[in-house]
């Protein structure tokens, strides 16, 4: 989920997956192609060929691969949404997936992507229903729908993440307007399922790991939210970070799953304030607060991602609601960082490989979104 705004919508929007939310977008301005900009050293900045210039454009990095690659999608001058992947050599690639929208909040949402160039994402098109999409850029893409996906306007199936084996993860809304999880296995085969007690369950980017376990949040009939992960032979085991909140919508909100079962995330308190967890395999949760975070209501420490080697990438929000980037070594210590730049409202991390580089986005003093990557 990853695409966190400001704090106050973090618990309000956790349970809608990032093509939801990017879906609603309505905004339109005049498009403005943008090129790659070394902003200091170990911190490019970048934007998508076409990546429009008013508030609430721009371009959404959500995913870089092992292999350098980033994936996400960017909003034109008009609020429709197109992917792109960023290679290693600073090349950018725009498309389309074929049946996507040209209205203001509708076309290619891509989530996730192999370290072979495989995207993973989520295709709105001119009726306003989402479906699921996997294929290269410039090649041949495949649409599908879950089993009882909704054919209403902002129903459908949306597609998160994807392992290396080509198993997806994902979430869809039935007639109904209500979310499930699901997995596709690669011989198209999709398996729904919600955790017991679920009304509302969601899936996000980096949400299904190498040997097919699944993270999420799901919120149940008083409003809570609680964290689930589901094991490859489909057995949901729901937890709750120690000190989360239990009134409607407080509780705990997974942000992936790495390929040792490392789920990192966050958790609102009974104060509303926000604080990171790291929950391991074995079923110990860790949690912690970053030096700086804020204290009061819908400000403190998110955990958005974690690779292999128990790095964490993240933000938090100050006292003044202004969002930073950190990462966090396995044994505890913080390195912080902010994108250049005057009046920057946030510096959102997003996803870390195994060489521990970042993606995320950015945004700027007049309310546009750009990408970036930290080299470590």
């Amino acid at each position: 989920m990853r695409r966190i705004g400001i704090p106050t919508l973090f618990f309000l929007l956790c349970f809608v997956s990032t093509g939801w939310r990017q879906a609603e977008a309505q905004t339109q301005a005049e498009a403005q192609s943008q090129g790659q900009t070394l902003a200091r050293s170990r911190f490019i900045t970048f934007d998508a060929p076409g990546a429009g210039t008013a508030p609430d454009q721009g371009t959404f990095p959500e995913q870089i691969s092992n292999s350098g690659l980033i994936v996400g999608n960017y909003v034109d001058g008009n609020g429709v949404n197109h992917g792109f992947v960023r290679d290693p050599n600073g090349s950018i690639t725009t498309f389309d997936v074929p049946g996507g929208g040209t209205g203001p909040g509708e076309g290619t949402v891509p989530n996730g992507i192999t370290d072979t160039g495989v995207v993973v994402g989520g295709l709105f098109d001119g009726s306003h229903v989402f479906h699921g999409f996997f294929g290269r850029p410039g090649g041949h893409f495949t649409i599908f729908d879950a089993r009882g996906a909704g054919t209403a306007s902002h129903q459908g199936t949306n597609a998160l993440a994807i392992n290396w084996e080509g198993s997806i993860s994902g979430d869809y809304k039935d007639s109904n307007g209500v979310p499930h999880g699901y997995v596709r296995f690669p011989d198209g085969k999709i398996t729904s399922f919600d955790p017991p007690e679920s009304v509302f369950t969601a899936a996000d980017t980096l949400g299904i790991n190498a040997v097919g376990a699944i993270t999420g949040p799901y919120v149940d009939a008083n409003g809570v939210v609680h964290g689930f992960v589901r094991t490859p032979n489909g057995k949901i085991i729901s937890f709750d970070a120690p000190g989360a909140g239990t009134d409607p919508d407080q509780g705990t909100s997974p942000s992936m799953i790495n390929d040792f079962g490392m789920v990192p995330g966050a958790y609102q308190d009974t104060n509303n304030v926000i604080h990171a967890f790291v929950r391991f395999a074995n079923g110990t949760i860790t949690t912690f607060d970053v030096p700086g975070a804020g204290t009061d209501p819908f400000q403190g420490t998110l955990a958005n991602a974690a690779n292999v080697e128990g790095f964490i990438a993240g933000e938090f929000f100050d006292a003044n609601f202004v969002g930073h980037a950190f990462v966090r070594t396995p044994g505890g210590k913080n390195f912080f960082f902010d994108a250049p730049g005057e009046g920057i409202q946030e510096t959102s991390p997003l996803s870390i490989n195994f060489l521990c580089a970042v993606t995320g986005t950015f945004v700027d003093a007049n309310g546009v979104s750009h990408g970036f990557l930290r080299l470590p």
